[in-house]
């Protein structure tokens, strides 16, 4: 990936999973009893059994206060939403809220403190907290509007009933009628008491007048004000650069981070461009008929995060085979990310089709390792075909873009071989450091280093004996998770034998490696006195489910080097005990599929990073504007 997408891909910090609403509320509720031990003072708490009930009553008057306004949000938002045409949930709902309740507190709690050591008085506090609600129904409008893509003045309506419900609270516990002329004695008989209950309410809430009422409505609609001015001003370049809305962005971000929906695929398929990549399968049979193993490379990229688009395509072709399948990178970067997980449908369809037509061989070269600048490249030859696997090891490198992949095979196979098989191994960088971060670009240096050596491969391929062969395979699953940078289908070994020369081809659910580690690695495999093969390659998958909470999650940064490197010796010598005689083809098949596109990701990414950089600033003006209006309004008021 490029510098501009890797500023993307830590958008991945901000990843969580909202948890169910019962737990948002309970966590509110908690939160607002302690907001209430801490603003009420009930009565002298001397004494055990009387500081425990003043205490008890304290949080009672918190939770009834601030905890009800949240438990109404929580439930409501979804059903009002649901209702004017929008998609909260009520995990997002819960969660909102609870938001919503920590701006609050977060206001009383400083504005408490200003007062302590100012002396302006319970006046100024319920002056913050007047700005506290407007801020949460600021909040929760931007929200809502980015969820359900509602317009502004519909969003408003669920988007308020946070802020009505505490002001309502306050306005009926305060005394507030009190300021109206409401006449007749039915009314005072049978209204009042209900509208108007001060004398069940803390002595503090007496300090709200009906100004605080009126200065909250024309505070919202500032603030409100500023959100569309925000939306609108955010929302521009991405309507001109991409012909999509911004707010279609963050909520299939939102959905995406939040409870796993698919809504953020629907909004990278109004980007996709339609694009042929070829799908090549290596595969290998028993004496049998039957299938011990399969190579299936289609030249995409398994992104752009977790299942979304292809992410999670390694695990998906594992389970569509009936041998062991190794799934490695193809030469492709993130401009051929799937848009859509449909899409993987149709790339294991032409899979199944090319299987369909492979054509069987007995003949096969031993491995040959060539270099070129600091392009090395594995090759073996299967038939008329052959499989090559390139590394830049020990220099970083990370994706290798498609046409540098294509002109690769095309070099390789003027020496003529038929179908090539071309591994991108991805097994050496250095994260997401740096403004180079070893992407190989066509025209660049390191582009002609690749095609160099492929076709220098070709040449040793088509002059080198042939022989027979036998494959060995082993795989584990292994205990270590995607949080610790290896993927569900964990690590598999092919061992391949033909005359006196074994070579093992290690591939590893992961999304690149440590530095040197790749090097350890072949070391220990092929030298010195435990060596157990000859040749030796390490390769990662490139799956991003790693990438799901972390941007950056190398193979061998979370888990022990050395474990690993014992895991994959013990699965070499495993894949050595199983060799068997076994007949290798290969066949190719061309996918139409709908990818990011060229240069959209960029655009994509250059876009997405404009809005967290500016628009972070824009927000903070925009806030700093109101507030200074909202001053303005309060000391004329």
């Amino acid at each position: 990936m490029t510098s501009t997408q890797s500023d993307l891909a830590g958008l991945s910090r901000f990843i969580f999973r909202a948890p169910s609403w019962y737990t948002s509320l309970g966590f509110a509720l908690l939160v607002a009893a302690m907001a209430g031990i801490g603003a009420f003072d009930s009565g002298d708490l001397a004494g055990s059994w009387r500081g425990i009930f003043f205490l008890g009553r304290d949080a009672w008057e918190g939770i009834f206060f601030i905890g009800i306004p949240t438990v109404v949000a929580a439930f409501g938002t979804t059903g009002v939403d649901r209702f004017v045409g929008g998609k909260l949930t009520h995990n997002r709902s819960s969660l909102l809220a609870l938001a919503g309740e920590v701006i609050i507190v977060t206001f009383l709690t400083g504005a408490a403190i200003v007062s302590v050591f100012t002396g302006l008085g319970q006046t100024f506090v319920f002056d913050a907290l007047v700005v506290a609600l407007a801020s949460v129904f600021a909040f929760r409008l931007l929200i809502v509007m980015a969820v359900s893509r509602s317009s502004i003045l519909i969003a408003a309506v669920p988007a308020s009933i946070q802020t009505l419900t505490s002001a309502a609270l306050l306005f009926v516990y305060s005394g507030t009628l009190r300021f109206f002329e409401v006449g007749g004695p039915i009314l005072d008989a049978y209204l009042m008491p209900y509208l108007a209950r001060p004398d069940r309410a803390p002595p503090e809430l007496s300090a709200i007048a009906l100004s605080h009422f009126q200065l909250l409505a024309i505070t919202c609609v500032m603030y409100a004000l500023g959100v569309y001015v925000f939306l609108r001003i955010v929302d521009r370049p991405w309507r001109r650069g991409l012909g999509v809305s911004v707010l279609d962005f963050i909520r299939g971000f939102i959905g995406h981070i939040a409870e796993g929906t698919r809504e953020l695929e629907d909004f990278f398929e109004q980007l996709g461009q339609e694009a042929i990549v070829p799908v090549t399968v290596l595969s290998f049979e028993r004496e049998d008929g039957t299938e011990k193993a399969r190579f299936v490379l289609p030249m995409i990229h398994p992104g752009p995060m977790g299942e979304i688009g292809g992410g999670n395509f390694p695990e998906r072709v594992a389970r569509r085979a009936e041998g062991l399948v190794f799934p490695p990178h193809a030469t492709a970067g993130h401009d051929f990310n799937l848009v859509t997980e449909r899409e993987v449908d149709v790339v294991l369809d032409a899979a199944d089709d090319a299987y369909e037509r492979i054509e069987y061989s007995s003949e096969v070269t031993e491995s040959a390792r060539v270099q070129s600048g600091d392009a090395k490249m594995l090759g073996q030859r299967f038939g008329d075909d052959a499989l090559l696997v390139s590394t830049y090891a020990p220099q970083f490198a990370d994706d290798v873009e498609y046409a540098v992949g294509l002109s690769a095979s095309a070099e390789a196979r003027t020496s003529g071989l038929r179908d090539v098989l071309l591994v991108d191994a991805h097994n050496c960088n250095n994260g997401l450091q740096g403004a180079d971060l070893g992407h190989v670009t066509p025209g660049s240096k390191r582009s002609f280093d690749m095609i160099t050596a492929a076709g220098l491969a070709g040449e040793e391929l088509s002059a080198s004996p042939r022989g027979s062969l036998s494959l060995g395979t082993a795989f584990d699953p292994t205990d270590w998770t995607p949080r610790e940078g290896i993927g569900p289908l964990g690590i598999r070994v092919a061992a391949t034998t033909v005359g006196d020369q074994t070579t093992a081809y290690v591939l590893i659910d992961g999304n690149n490696m440590e530095p040197g580690l790749r090097d350890r690695i072949v070391e220990a495999l092929t030298t010195g006195p435990e060596a157990s093969v000859d040749v030796a390659e390490v390769m990662t998958t490139d799956t991003h489910i790693v990438n799901t909470v972390e941007a950056e999650n190398q193979v061998g940064a979370a888990i022990d080097p050395d474990e690993l490197r014992e895991t994959i010796e013990r699965l070499v010598d495993d894949a050595l005990a199983d060799t068997e005689p076994v007949v290798a083809g290969m066949a190719t098949e061309r996918a139409e599929v709908t990818i990011f596109g060229n240069d959209r990701t960029e655009t994509l990414a250059s876009h997405a990073n404009v809005v967290v950089s500016m628009g972070g600033a824009l927000a903070i003006a925009l806030i700093l504007a109101a507030m200074a209006v909202s001053l303005l309004v309060f000391f004329l008021a």
